[in-house]
């Protein structure tokens, strides 16, 4: 079977009624967890980015606080689910601030709950990758929100 084109899908989704459309949703929501979380994200949430941002930093101060540091191999598992978590939220939201957001706030409270994870070279490493990426995409935004990023970016001692 072909997959059609995000252009075939919308063409042809022009062509359905909202009973339908209601109906393709539904049964999409029922195929994996991702497509119910973007689809919470979209009905709920999307409206109410601020909160959004803040609830899915506590979700990751949660799960930071849980991650098991008496073995560096578990840790550094832990930090990587928990930023491929992040991430995932970040896809959900779409929106450039947000992932900026996330992502200090990810980098910052892991520095803060265990900087001695921060010893370890790929717990650095990841943190430095995401360093990168955070000032590739401040660049991207507006000169006012670049300057409040970048103020935030320094609090954090990646090196």
């Amino acid at each position: 079977m072909k997959t059609a084109t995000a252009k075939e899908v919308r063409d042809e989704l022009k062509y359905r009624t909202d009973d339908e459309l209601r109906a393709i949703i539904l049964r999409l929501s029922r195929f994996k967890k991702e497509n119910k979380e973007l689809l919470s994200y979209l009905l709920f949430e999307a409206h109410h980015e601020e909160e959004y941002i803040e609830n899915v930093k506590k979700l990751i101060d949660e799960k930071l606080l849980a991650i098991n540091t008496s073995n560096g191999y578990y840790a550094k598992k832990a930090v990587r689910r928990i930023l491929k978590e992040t991430k995932k939220y970040v896809r959900y939201s779409g929106s450039k601030e947000t992932e900026v957001s996330l992502l200090i706030h990810f980098c910052y409270s892991l520095q803060e709950t265990h900087p001695s994870l921060l010893r370890l070279k790929i717990v650095r490493d990841i943190v430095q990758r995401q360093i990168v990426l955070i000032k590739v995409r401040i660049s991207t935004l507006h000169e006012d929100l670049q300057y409040d990023y970048e103020q935030e970016l320094d609090k954090i001692d990646y090196h």
